[in-house]
């Protein structure tokens, strides 16, 4: 990533951060764009901006198809639920299928290649929580250069929580995650954990900078992620530092050309011939890098492990609350991430409770005694129960 872009192209993106008029931002972006120097530095960013103009400009195209009548796909899908998980992979792999038997989706499953032309949503329900699951159109080779609709089913996963990479067994399913895996690193969408992440989350006017290390920094000092975000005009924002990140981590957040998106292989038709040939070799080429559940859509083989195998690879907790005086918690947990804490807590429930906040007690099956006293820095885990006290 660029460290020594000039101030006018950091001036110019921060235009282009607070636009919301696709033409506008458009337009911007091609400003920043003839701002920022070429070299090798750059090459990455610029090609990512290219892709930004190429996917407002498709919206753009469908806008006008579906005000003039002729259709044009919908790929904005809101997030509904505990999270919301992208299910990608070549065509006739089984995603329709998988959405059927797990779902309550209505979709059409078919034996034709690239059936499915939007994304369907349905939802998954795991115990007491309930996962959202988007069935992307087909992966091909070269979505992430532009071609057909690539751009916007590439967009899908990066807007989502978590990825289910299909592949099926009947084929060559190596060859058929390599494909996947080639798009999603060309559109810079990891699926292994980072180093180091960093989350921008900007602000109301008039709230400030706040700068949260939770891991530590590489080669730079808390000033000078400070100066950094306010050469980009970023003055009123939350920003979290996980793992060992350097300056250049804290750049490429400003871009947002860079995410990572837990993800878990399902290797589909396990009750196809040769599929279990198929999977041995499936399995030596993903070696210890991701998890691969085998299943048959079908036969509904192997789906009953989905649910806990999404729930551990999300690094999600479930965290119950409980009112002063009330008996029983919550039937319907917060979902936050695994290492958040009570303060973290307190601003999902309520900005208030977060300036308010006096003490919390948590009532959890690893304590000897329950309920603990504790402070807003107390790292909560899967079940706790938690009573917020407020001044």
């Amino acid at each position: 990533m660029p460290t020594n872009l000039p101030a006018e192209a950091k001036k110019k993106w921060n235009e282009v951060s607070l636009a919301r008029n696709p033409q506008e931002k458009i337009r911007l972006l091609q400003e920043f764009l003839s701002l920022v120097p070429k070299h090798k530095g750059t090459a990455k960013l610029c090609a990512q901006v290219k892709r930004q103009i190429a996917t407002l400009r498709r919206e753009l195209e469908e806008k006008k198809r579906r005000k003039a009548g002729r259709g044009g796909s919908r790929f904005f899908i809101e997030k509904e639920g505990a999270a919301q998980i992208v299910v990608l992979g070549p065509t006739n792999v089984g995603r329709s299928s998988l959405l059927a038997a797990v779902t309550n989706a209505k979709v059409e499953v078919s034996s034709y290649s690239f059936t499915t032309r939007e994304p369907v949503p349905g939802m998954f329900p795991y115990e007491d929580v309930q996962f959202q699951m988007v069935e992307a159109p087909a992966l091909f080779r070269g979505a992430s250069e532009g071609k057909g609709l690539g751009l916007q089913i590439l967009g899908l996963a990066r807007n989502a929580d978590g990825l289910l990479l299909m592949v099926d067994l009947s084929q060559n399913p190596v060859e058929q995650l390599k494909l996947i895996l080639d798009e999603l690193e060309q559109a810079r969408i990891l699926i292994k954990k980072p180093k180091a992440r960093v989350e921008i989350e900007r602000m109301f006017m008039g709230a400030g900078l706040r700068i949260l290390v939770m891991g530590r920094l590489i080669d730079c000092t808390l000033r000078e992620v400070e100066q950094l975000l306010r050469s980009y005009r970023i003055s009123n924002a939350v920003v979290k530092i996980y793992g060992e990140a350097s300056l250049d981590d804290v750049e490429d957040a400003v871009f947002e050309s860079t995410v990572y998106r837990p993800a878990v292989v399902v290797a589909n038709k396990l009750d196809k011939p040769q599929a279990m040939e198929n999977l041995k070799l499936l399995q030596k080429f993903v070696g210890d890098k991701l998890v691969v559940l085998p299943v048959s859509c079908s036969t509904k083989q192997g789906l009953h492990k989905l649910g806990e195998i999404l729930f551990k690879t999300l690094d999600i907790i479930r965290v119950y609350t409980k009112e002063p005086g009330q008996k029983e918690p919550s039937e319907k947990p917060f979902i936050l991430r695994k290492g958040s804490t009570v303060a973290d807590l307190a601003r999902h429930i309520h900005s208030d409770f977060s300036k308010r906040f006096s003490y919390a007690k948590v009532w959890a099956e690893r304590f000897v005694f329950s309920p603990k006293k504790v402070g807003p820095a107390f790292v909560l885990e899967d079940k706790d129960v938690v009573e917020i006290h407020t001044r």
